[in-house]
């Protein structure tokens, strides 16, 4: 393919030209159902009627005048994600990476307004992933993220996935706060069990840090729950979070207590494009829809539906599949071959995934996903296995 984008990603040969609902349309007509959804961006499917007329009505009103003044939708979201969540202040951007690094300035900026200007160093667990900044690439610690990019950003500090002991070992007179996804994406769908998430918040509070989490990914409605931490009784300091929120138009926001954001004053962070009217009609449309009575624990009855699917596949392909992980829509499952052939695989049977670290291979459909939607997908999934299962027989 002869193009002038810069070559930073291994592209599948389609090109799709509109979508309806949980299902892409290519440049040729052909069907796909997918269930990678921008990688959990497309939260309530492809031109919904909703998200639709809100663009519309804000695109013939006002697109931008910036943060010089006010924007009556950013105060809007604002005060609706705060009336829902721990928050009571949020900072509205354009992306995750963007949500991550209001969230890294806002914990580091707290210790200095309490006059310790020592402790900016976050605590991270391996494999995560945090974005593709340089500050997030190095909070993510990722060997082939930072490989070729220089000096790695200073302040990170990386402990096994879940390991209490070595969380407590590793947090020091330097440390601002501890960083993690209550369900990783990128990394492999591993959800961290609320027993530990209630463990690592008593061990901030014990020392004096700040609980930071990202739910980038796993957030807005995905897991069942308008964010992950909910499914806790666990209530964190600062969360960042992206992806759903715009239901596909860009828009991230990081939200704070007031307490922990004590240090965000005027001129100490900004953004040209964050929070414009644009983005924030929309990502209201998307609470709309998501905060509506029922709506979430719909998603919450899908996902149980999808992972009861999903878990009979492993048990009738044990040679292909290893195990089912996730929660709510936001659902992995390991494979005992590539799993980069089973994405291959299902594309062929025109259905849409993504893969992911651990060998998996992500399933983040729409919320309004149907059950019909779902067996359609676990059906394509079966047909995958049976397929690679006859090639791995024909090649041994």
């Amino acid at each position: 393919m002869n193009t002038a984008v810069m070559p930073t990603y291994a592209r599948a040969d389609l090109a799709f030209e509109r979508g309806r609902g949980s299902y892409l349309y290519t440049t040729e007509g052909e069907k796909f159902l997918d269930f990678c959804g921008g990688i959990a961006v497309t939260s309530l499917g492809h031109a919904h009627p909703h998200l639709v007329e809100a663009l519309k009505a804000q695109a013939e009103a006002l697109w931008h005048t910036s943060n010089l003044y006010r924007i009556p939708q950013q105060e809007k979201l604002a005060a609706r994600l705060t009336e829902a969540t721990f928050a009571d202040l949020v900072f509205v951007c354009n992306s995750g990476a963007e949500a991550m690094e209001c969230a890294i300035k806002t914990t580091r900026k707290y210790h200095y307004a309490n006059g310790a200007p020592q402790r900016y160093r976050i605590v991270t667990m391996e494999g995560a992933f945090h974005g593709r900044t340089l500050a997030t690439i190095a909070a993510g610690g990722q060997t082939k993220h930072l490989e070729g990019f220089g000096p790695r950003v200073e302040g990170f500090d990386q402990v096994p996935f879940g390991d209490l002991d070595a969380l407590a070992k590793a947090i020091g007179p330097e440390t601002a706060g501890v960083l993690f996804e209550p369900v990783r994406g990128e990394g492999g769908i591993n959800a961290v069990p609320v027993e530990l998430m209630g463990a690592i918040l008593r061990l901030c509070d014990e020392r004096g840090v700040l609980m930071v989490l990202d739910e980038v990914q796993c957030g807005v409605g995905r897991t069942g729950k308008l964010f992950a931490y909910q499914w806790s009784d666990v209530k964190p300091d600062v969360l960042a979070t992206a992806k759903g929120l715009g239901g596909g138009f860009p828009i991230g926001a990081c939200l704070a207590t007031a307490e922990a954001a004590k240090g965000m004053v005027a001129g100490s962070h900004g953004s040209t494009f964050g929070g414009n009217p644009m983005a924030c009609a929309v990502a209201n449309a998307v609470l709309d829809v998501i905060l509506a009575p029922g709506f979430l624990d719909r998603v919450e009855d899908l996902g149980g539906y999808l992972g009861q699917k999903l878990g009979a596949l492993v048990a009738r392909h044990p040679d292909i599949l290893d195990g089912v992980h996730g929660i709510g829509l936001i659902r992995g499952v390991r494979c005992k071959v590539p799993a980069a052939d089973v994405v291959a695989a299902l594309r062929d049977r025109h259905v849409l995934t993504v893969g992911a670290g651990d060998n998996q291979v992500r399933l983040l459909p729409p919320l309004t996903v149907s059950e019909d939607e779902i067996d359609e997908a676990v059906a394509a999934l079966d047909g995958a296995c049976e397929a690679l299962a006859a090639r791995t027989s024909a090649t041994s």
